[in-house]
């Protein structure tokens, strides 16, 4: 059985790992409880939602006036993030109920949804002005298509897409190829593409700023 040190890492191994929507999200029900607890422990430093934030702050000179989509909300870490620097309207999806749940109780979300992203989500066209993406787009998780095309069309003309992809997830999946076809669409263009820390210990990420353009 595994001690309560190992359990982290352990969830995080069955995460990216999953077969299965399914599979997906009963780990994250079953881990949302002590989630955000275990990745603000010194030895996990999970800094990807204050580098995104601070990214999302560097797009806008009055964050309080766009309405933000937090895909993959999981717990809240990044809605909270970006309520910290100035947001006051985000809206949050997410598979797992029980992650939605904990998120509720950040009290940062005008609305939480439950959503599949490998699949179309159920909102409308050009509704977000931000729409940030972060710790989803990993082994296990959600790839490429139609997730990033989804979430080009949530965003409203000359919004932002700032989405986080697992390092090596970036490369075995293909992502550079989907937004090849997105900026040869003419629906998006390229404003930062950089390697940044993600969680202590368990690699980097790659982080895409994309502007929408039609």
């Amino acid at each position: 059985m595994a001690t309560a040190d190992q359990l982290p890492v352990l969830y995080l191994a069955q995460a990216r790992a999953c077969r299965s929507v399914q599979d997906c999200m009963s780990i994250y029900d079953n881990w949302a409880a002590t989630y955000n607890n275990e990745l603000s422990d010194k030895d996990q430093e999970y800094v990807a939602p204050t580098i995104v934030a601070q990214l999302v702050l560097h797009r806008t000179n009055d964050l309080s006036r766009h309405v933000i989509l937090d895909a993959g909300c999981g717990t809240g870490l990044v809605g909270q993030a970006l309520a910290l620097v100035g947001a006051r309207t985000i809206d949050g999806l997410d598979l797992s109920p029980a992650m939605l749940n904990v998120a509720k109780q950040t009290g940062v979300y005008r609305t939480l949804s439950q959503a599949d992203m490998t699949q179309k989500v159920p909102q409308g066209d050009g509704i977000y002005d931000i729409v940030t993406c972060v710790g989803t787009f990993t082994n296990g998780h959600v790839g490429p298509d139609p997730a990033l095309r989804e979430l080009v069309r949530l965003t409203k003309t000359n919004g932002t897409i700032i989405a986080t992809i697992l390092e090596e997830f970036w490369e075995s999946a293909k992502f550079s190829v989907e937004i090849e076809k997105l900026v040869a669409e003419k629906l998006v263009t390229v404003i930062v593409k950089e390697l940044i820390d993600y969680v202590k210990g368990h690699g980097e990420a790659v982080v895409v700023v994309l502007q929408k353009v039609i």
